[in-house]
């Protein structure tokens, strides 16, 4: 069986054509889950490595032998007339104690690998958020996929692979136990442009890791579908007579825009896409930017505003790492106290949740009021929608760029605009989509579920399709 997936920046889901019906996959209650997942056990961190007593015994192993191998080459090189290449006593520390390290990270990779093989340990979603806020320890891994697209060192690469093979594992069992039979076929989503710091060659990568995380997970094929010519597809299904569309998908973590010839009982044309690879939590960030890290020093003390980025940013883990790993005992007070409260354990995801609130309630209400007692007493902050308008100021415009070059590269206008997308819940935002496209119908789709929707029957098509 073939099931579409999902799989989000923020939430992923699931979903199969059942006797010509959509039917989405369910976890718990939910028609889809935070793209989070929470191991009790420790993921090896390369900054954690100190040399042990064992260790040391080791290096000086290593140590003997490079010496020994320096004198041989020695040996060679003037009996065959030649100067002998030498390097100092350092270099040969340094390079020894490379081999120890590298020795050390494989043995830590070994033993998380073998301790997150199981899921009797794992949590995922919501529970992922709430185990890691209660436990104060182990890992919490949210949204992976905006790491998949980045330079990653190989011991990291493999974490990263483990993690989404845990992800799809246990969509792929839960869909197997939903409809009583195995499920070993996928058409997953993938954004027009991965969140990439290697350009082209990051999405390259991000395709190879959800490949490699998929044949892991038990799935015998996998093939991949750009999100907005999924959600076409599920757009297509309901017009009755043909029509060039624009497709708007915009989720946590990319922006996505593809132009289509839809409808009329004739099979969906995907004539061009776009990308802008930010989404939803950029917006978080911004709003934790904007309107909570004034509260903690941001232009108000002289702190390096990058410390306020790494605190910020609970998805990428070398910065999470970068704010922790500072010192704010001489900072100026209040400052110093309520920055040294954030870098304990799960204070910058309780921070993020609050941001993240923050967005959601002001899309809706002019008025939100967040207390911030896990960092000092009795602090708060008021917010309104201005404030709102202003933190998410950058994305408005970078979305407006992006749609008019959209605009400008259409030969003719489209008859409508369909809106899916989490973050396409934000009034803000969909007027922004509605104003470059003054005039022409906005069509808006279910926000977490246009994809997957369009995925599933694509993965109906799939499972059709002959070996």
């Amino acid at each position: 069986m073939h099931i579409g997936i999902d799989f989000g920046t923020s939430y992923s889901a699931a979903a199969a054509i059942i006797d010509g019906e959509l039917s989405l996959v369910r976890f718990g209650d939910a028609e889809q889950f935070r793209t989070a997942v929470f191991f009790p056990e420790r993921v090896p961190d390369p900054n954690d490595f100190a040399l042990t007593p064992a260790m040391e015994a080791q290096l000086e192993i290593q140590l003997r032998l490079a010496r020994t191998q320096q004198r041989q080459l020695a040996a060679a090189a003037a009996a065959r007339g030649q100067a002998p290449g030498s390097r100092s006593e350092g270099e040969l520390h340094r390079e020894a104690l490379r081999v120890v390290r590298r020795q050390w990270m494989e043995e830590q990779t070994r033993a998380a690998t073998a301790s997150v093989a199981s899921f009797q340990h794992a949590l995922f979603g919501e529970e992922a958020v709430e185990g890691y806020l209660d436990s104060g320890g182990g890992n919490l891994i949210e949204s992976p996929k905006s790491m998949f697209g980045y330079r990653l060192d190989p011991q990291v690469r493999q974490v990263i692979v483990h993690i989404a093979t845990h992800i799809l594992e246990h969509i792929r069992l839960t869909a197997s136990r939903q409809f009583g039979v195995p499920v070993r076929g996928a058409v997953i989503g993938r954004p027009v442009e991965f969140r990439s710091s290697m350009g082209a060659q990051g999405s390259l990568q991000a395709i190879e890791i959800l490949r490699e995380a998929a044949a892991a997970a038990g799935f015998d094929t996998v093939t991949f579908l750009e999100e907005p010519a999924a959600a076409a597809m599920h757009y297509h299904r309901s017009l009755q007579q043909r029509q060039y569309a624009l497709v708007v998908d915009i989720g946590g973590g990319t922006t996505d825009v593809a132009h289509a010839q839809l409808g009329g009982g004739e099979a969906a044309r995907i004539a061009r896409s776009w990308g802008l690879p930010r989404g939803g939590t950029d917006l978080d960030v911004s709003v934790s930017l904007h309107s909570f890290m004034p509260q903690l020093g941001k232009d108000r003390i002289s702190m390096p505003a990058h410390r306020y980025v790494d605190a910020a940013s609970v998805h990428n883990l070398p910065k999470q790492r970068e704010f922790r790993q500072q010192d704010y005992r001489l900072v100026d007070e209040p400052y110093g106290a309520r920055l040294r409260a954030l870098q304990e354990p799960g204070a910058t995801t309780r921070l993020n949740q609050a941001a993240e609130r923050s967005k959601i309630t002001l899309s809706a209400s002019p008025h939100h009021r967040v207390e911030l007692d896990f960092i000092e007493h009795g602090l708060t902050v008021e917010l309104d929608s201005t404030d709102f308008r202003n933190a998410i100021a950058t994305f408005l415009g970078q979305l407006e760029r992006t749609l008019a070059s959209v605009r400008d590269d259409l030969d003719e206008l489209p008859a409508s605009i369909f809106l899916t997308g989490g973050t396409s819940r934000s009034p803000q935002v969909s007027e922004c989509v509605q104003a470059c496209f003054p005039g022409i119908p906005l069509v808006r789709g279910d926000p977490s579920l246009g994809v997957v929707s369009g995925l599933a029957v694509a993965a109906s098509e799939a499972g059709h399709q002959p070996a």
